[in-house]
């Protein structure tokens, strides 16, 4: 079974998570932002993976922490069940249209993180929700699990439409480069570690 459980205590933030990458796309999603939750919902979906989490933040400050740190604890814990990531495809892209927004995301399990991040959503706010967390997100996530994320939002003008595409996007295109395909003998690289 690929799972990983982990707990992240600070002043901040206190957060239970809790991911098996093969599983059928359930979740249970708490972390007192209502439209993070949305959105973490199409990764877990999107991506056929079973995602707990749990948040106590400090939301009276304002959504950064509890944003980026539950992106710091996504990235460790796809880190912590991936293992050594033999037998896995890699690498993972995926175009997502939703209505007037298209969202392109590909990736590499490769152990480097990095982060490309390109959209025109501007700093305002969707609802309560500030648009400059979406890059804070995959930062945190790209950084705690080795992963290269380039993240292009294409076209849209519909700004919630456009924050699901880039979720959606990341969710297939993160199921494609977990997935075992039984014809790659160990570690896909030529280094023979990732």
């Amino acid at each position: 079974m690929r799972t990983a459980k982990i707990e992240r205590n600070t002043n901040e933030t206190k957060i239970k998570l809790e991911l098996e990458l093969d599983g059928d796309g359930s979740f249970e999603l708490h972390t007192g932002i209502g439209f993070f939750d949305h959105m973490l919902s199409h990764i877990a979906k999107h991506g056929l993976f079973n995602l707990k989490v749990d948040v106590q933040g400090d939301l009276e400050v304002d959504a950064h922490h509890t944003v980026e740190d539950v992106g710091i604890v996504l990235g460790q814990a796809l880190q912590q069940a991936l293992g050594n990531k033999a037998g896995i495809n890699r690498y993972g892209d995926a175009l997502i249209p939703m209505d007037d927004a298209l969202a392109q995301v590909a990736l590499d399990l490769c152990g480097r993180p990095y982060l490309k991040y390109y959209d025109t959503l501007g700093k305002g706010k969707l609802g309560d929700f500030d648009l400059e967390l979406v890059p804070e997100f995959f930062q945190a996530v790209a950084a705690h699990s080795g992963m290269n994320i380039h993240i292009r939002l294409l076209d849209g003008t519909n700004l919630h439409h456009c924050v699901e595409a880039i979720f959606k996007a990341f969710g297939r295109a993160l199921a494609m480069a977990i997935r075992i395909d039984e014809r790659v003998k160990g570690i896909p690289s030529t280094k023979g570690v990732l």
